[in-house]
């Protein structure tokens, strides 16, 4: 068990021996915010002595003295009201890295409790390039799928793509009259959304035009043979460019169930909705509007306009008898409900639907009370140009994503090249465009996911590449860095067996950073910000760094050498494992 598993394992014995009874889950144990005051600190034992009306400092004296954790810990100190400071034995320290490098464990555990987790993310629209909007859902959902699978949870990964709805009218005119064939074939893509365009602009300007796209959607709708035909066509040229994408990002899907899957579920949920009371008729339209279980405030039912609280309806079938997003997402809900049986269910979305997914959630409460299942929106803010304005090419389209990508190769070869020039070292040309690949693609995550996910933040590509800073390649150098230790030892990697030993302040300081891993994923799986995991990795690398530069590594003592090299490995193994959790590769040489 790891040292603060087992620290916050006893300290719930003790708060039980001398409390009975008491609800010790939440009893933890987190790294101290001040080092100076320890390593470990537990703040518990004030929420229960206020719950209790104790005295929270007799109450932690009271757990202090049933509490023994002499075999881990200097001795335990209480600080203002109650907190609780634990400071680890450096035998102790060093005994976890000796069972990390046995391979054992790499700083983290597997859950005791697994639960189901459905994570909804990228979701692009077919007939449509994926852009540079689609890479944060994609990323940022890859991320959490991933620390959730590694600390054990079984993750079903579900890319909810728009292929249904009105679109698809204007698309079937355009493939009927407009077609051509030829750039189909070359580059289907872009091909489907210039006759989405031509039609779009056609029907904007000749009312005629729009009404036939609305009769074309309807034969869709209905099943007809010819509409269902090329319809089917259009997804299957869509997923080709999905794939490609995906593989180039190294993303991958359990399902990938679109809107149509849940087109025949729908009248269905509106009638469910009608007959429960729950939505009623409102001009034609069927919508859920406020029950006043909520205050107001905290009803997304409702909205203030002119200082009063007015109806906020969620429409859920339009005045035509068309369905929308809402009695999609809730049809998609109760079938993930009922298939997978998942105790949590994450959208990965951008900011902008925080209310549709306010009204689905608090619709879905209402319409099965008995579920348990945690739902979860999280959001993100927007990529912006230099300029501080949404990121756009230079003629003020969308920037597509593959493009972006393969800028990012290219501009990563600028530099791999640039370098190899400086250094005057030379490097064979495929294994060059393979740094670049890993370094480009690896840029963009990272600079995707180092932000708070909540803020917008600014595309630069000289930021996001450089070689020094809290960039993806400056922790693909700081790994390639350490690997090197190795090739100039001329070893394959530290000795298991070899004695671990801490004594110097930057050796113990590192130590005790890798021991917080484990808690680091726990944090982005429970909050859902690999962010946490970025700036932890870019600390790592940082305390690296100041323990090789004052700590000798191949040229100390052999007792010596051998302790550290199992520092230097287990440091470039948190590092690749923490990379790998963030979909991002790294390089043995650089």
């Amino acid at each position: 068990m790891l040292p603060h598993k087992s620290i916050e394992a006893r300290l719930q014995q003790a708060v039980s021996a001398v409390l009975p009874g008491v609800e010790v889950a939440n009893v933890l144990v987190r790294p101290c915010p001040d080092p100076k005051f320890g390593d470990y600190q537990s703040n518990a034992l004030m929420a229960i002595a206020k719950e209790r009306k104790m005295n929270p400092r007799q109450l932690a004296t009271d757990v202090l003295a049933k509490l023994d954790v002499s075999d881990t810990c200097e001795k335990v100190e209480i600080a203002g009201a109650g907190f609780l400071n634990f400071r680890l034995k450096t035998p102790a320290l060093a005994e976890t890295l000796q069972s990390a490098a046995r391979g054992e464990h790499l700083f983290f555990e597997k859950t005791s409790l697994p639960r189901t987790v459905v994570v909804d993310f990228s979701s692009p629209n077919v007939a449509k390039p994926m852009h540079v909007g689609h890479i944060r859902s994609t990323i940022l959902g890859d991320a959490l799928v991933r620390t959730l699978r590694l600390l054990g949870h079984k993750v079903v990964a579900d890319n909810h793509i728009g292929d249904w709805g009105t679109q698809f009218g204007k698309l079937l005119i355009g493939w009927k009259k407009h077609l051509n064939a030829d750039t189909l074939l070359a580059d289907p893509i872009g091909e489907m959304e210039r006759l989405y365009k031509t039609v779009n602009a056609a029907s904007e300007a000749d009312p005629a035009v729009l009404e036939q796209a609305k009769q074309e959607l309807v034969k869709l709708q209905n099943g007809d043979k010819e509409n269902l035909g090329i319809w089917q066509e259009m997804i299957k040229l869509s997923e080709i460019q999905f794939e490609t994408i995906y593989n180039r990002l190294g993303v991958k899907f359990d399902y990938t169930l679109g809107e149509s899957f849940y087109n025949p579920k729908l009248k269905d949920v509106v009638q469910e909705l009608r007959d429960k009371g729950l939505a009623r008729e409102s001009e034609g339209a069927i919508a859920i509007f406020s029950d006043g279980s909520l205050p107001p405030k905290q009803d997304p039912f409702l909205k203030q306009e002119d200082g009063e609280w007015k109806p906020n309806p969620a429409l859920i079938q339009k005045s035509d008898g068309a369905a929308n997003y809402a009695t999609t997402d809730l049809a998609t809900l109760a079938y993930r409900l009922e298939t997978w049986h998942p105790e949590e269910i994450v959208y990965v979305t951008d900011g902008r639907q925080q209310l549709h997914f306010q009204q689905i959630f608090a619709a879905f409460r209402r319409w099965h009370p008995e579920a348990q299942v945690k739902l979860a929106h999280v959001w993100f803010g927007s990529i912006l140009g230099e300029d501080g304005k949404p990121f756009k090419t230079r003629s003020g389209e969308t920037v597509k994503l593959a493009g972006l990508l393969d800028e990012a190769e290219q501009r990563a070869y600028q530099v791999v090249s640039d370098k190899a020039a400086e250094r005057e070292v030379s490097i064979a040309e495929e294994q060059k465009r393979e740094i670049a690949r890993v370094v480009g693609l690896g840029a963009v995550k990272y600079a995707d996911l180092l932000p708070n996910r909540q803020s917008d933040y600014v595309f630069s590509w000289d930021k996001m590449l450089a070689l020094n800073g809290n960039t993806a390649p400056y922790l693909q150098y700081a790994y390639a860095r350490i690997r090197s230790i190795f090739r100039k030892g001329g070893l394959e990697a530290s000795s298991t067996s070899a004695s671990v030993v801490l004594a110097a302040p930057d050796e113990i300081t590192l130590a005790k950073h890798l021991l917080n891993f484990s808690l680091v994923l726990e944090a982005v799986a429970d909050e859902y910000r690999p962010n946490y995991l970025c700036n932890y990795l870019y600390e790592l690398a940082g305390h690296f760094a100041r323990f090789y530069e004052s700590c000798p590594v191949l040229k100390s003592e052999p007792a010596e050498r051998a302790s550290r090299l199992v520092l230097c490995d287990l440091t470039a193994r948190v590092m690749k494992q923490g990379l790998e959790v963030l979909g991002i590769e790294v390089l043995e040489q650089m």
